[in-house]
Order: C-alpha cells, then sequence, then structure tokens
C-alpha cells in the first residue's frame, strides 16, 4: 500500500493533491483539470485534460489506485477497477492531451451499496534539457479524486458522526468522525461554535476526506478547554458550510 499524499519531488517538498477554490491544478506549465471526477453507474468513462502552458516539454506518467481508508489513514492499491488511457504522454508547450478514465468493472450495486473510490496520480517525469546547468530540477505529482456512483443512486451524501477526545496528557484533542452514509466527505475549514455564538478556528483549509463506512482521526491544535459542553463544529463539507454536533470528552479537564 501506498501512503495517499504525493510530494513534490526534489529538494523540497510541498503536497499538490488538493485546491478548494479552483477548477484548475496547477504548478509550473502541467496543469490538470477538473480536480476531481464523479463517475456516474451509467457511465463507461469520464476525462481529464492535461495542458502544458510552459516553455518547455512535459512528460508524464498517469496511474489510478483504488482508495481506501483504515486505522492506520489513507490507503491505495493498485486498481483494477478505473483505467487510463493513455498512461504516458509528451506534451509540447501549448499542448493539451485528453486522458480517458475507464470504468473496467461494473459499478458498485445492490442493497446497501456505497460510492467506489479512486484516487488518478499525475506525475511529471523530469527530463533535463541539453542546455539546462542546474542540477535542481522539480517533478510535480497530483493525486486527483475520482468516485464512482453506485447503481440506482442519483447522488450518494455523506452521514457523520462527530466525537472528541482529550489525549491522556491532557493537552491535546483526538476528532474522530465516521461517515455512515454512501458518499464520501471532504472536510475543510473547521470551527467550534460555542452557545453564546463565539466562534474559534479549528483548523484553516482542507482537513481531509472521510469515505463511506471509514472513520478518520485527526489531532487538533485547539486546547480541550475551548470546546465547551454544548458547542457545535461548523465545516465546510463538500463545499457546503454545514453545523454539526458533536460528542464532546470532558474528562481530565
Amino acid at each position: 500500500m501506498l501512503n495517499l499524499w504525493l510530494h513534490r519531488v526534489a529538494k523540497y517538498s510541498v503536497i499538490s493533491s488538493f485546491l478548494l477554490c479552483s477548477n484548475w491544478a496547477m504548478a509550473s506549465g502541467l496543469q490538470v483539470s477538473p480536480i476531481s471526477l464523479s463517475i456516474q453507474a451509467r457511465e463507461n468513462a469520464s476525462g481529464l485534460t492535461l495542458s502544458n502552458t510552459g516553455d518547455n516539454v512535459v512528460h508524464a506518467q498517469v496511474r489510478v489506485y483504488h482508495w481506501s481508508q483504515d486505522e492506520t489513514g489513507d490507503q491505495l492499491t493498485l486498481s483494477r477497477g478505473l483505467l487510463a488511457s493513455p498512461p504516458m504522454i509528451e506534451l509540447n508547450p501549448n499542448d493539451k492531451q485528453l486522458i480517458r478514465i475507464i470504468r473496467a468493472k461494473a459499478p458498485p450495486h445492490g442493497s446497501g451499496a456505497v460510492e467506489d473510490s479512486y484516487r488518478v496520480l499525475v506525475n511529471e517525469l523530469p527530463i533535463k534539457s541539453p542546455d539546462q546547468k542546474s542540477g535542481l530540477q522539480f517533478a510535480l505529482s497530483y493525486s486527483l479524486p475520482v468516485f464512482v456512483q453506485p447503481v440506482g443512486v442519483v447522488k450518494t451524501a455523506p452521514k457523520l458522526q462527530w466525537s472528541t477526545h482529550v489525549q491522556p496528557e491532557g493537552k491535546q484533542i483526538k476528532l474522530r468522525v465516521h461517515n455512515s452514509g454512501n458518499g464520501h466527505a471532504q472536510l475543510a475549514s473547521l470551527s467550534f461554535v460555542d452557545t453564546t455564538g463565539t466562534s474559534i478556528d479549528v483548523h484553516k483549509g482542507l482537513l481531509g476526506y472521510v469515505l463511506p463506512g471509514a472513520t478518520m482521526y485527526w489531532t487538533l491544535k485547539t486546547p480541550p478547554s475551548a470546546l465547551t459542553t454544548g458547542g457545535k463544529f461548523k465545516a465546510m463539507i463538500n463545499g457546503t458550510e454545514t453545523i454539526q454536533d458533536v460528542t464532546l470528552d470532558t474528562s481530565d479537564r
């Protein structure tokens, strides 16, 4: 299994997996659009567009992995359910290439079926040009979510249960989010609102995903004393601001 979060490869590392405010994942000359895909049960394929807006030729590899979550976090395994075609490309400056994401097995079906989750990994392959003097090269990696919808379901939805647990030393809180729905939840811009309406920022930007049937954990930097009884979490869930009830652990305070 592979760790989900890919990093920019060179002497520097930056996460380039998720962009929340744009439909384009962009860096250097390589652009990828859209930044996520949803494939309906009746559809056999979807597509990504790779573009090169730089001045040099770009070589890239496209792979698809099945995405699951367990007690250790996100896991990727080689996919037989979705395939990328073509898997290797060469883009001249200002070129574009359509990458077809092809469904190779039946969509989820039957009683209690939930959406299937995948990751498309787009890796720029570093090619040293003859006139390049520096030994430093940047190879970009993108990890894009793909969700296959179950048969007979027009739109899936998450169903979340939130709880917190004070860590043994009493200085940190672990957030637990379980998803019993049939669709994923993308969590971002997390804050806590107490009974007086006062809001405290807990996590800015993307927190992560919770896939159907999965439970995910995050250690919060907010002190336990800030999360008072009767308060609620406010978060962007799949792009929509939502208020969430939470079961608070009040032990060791």
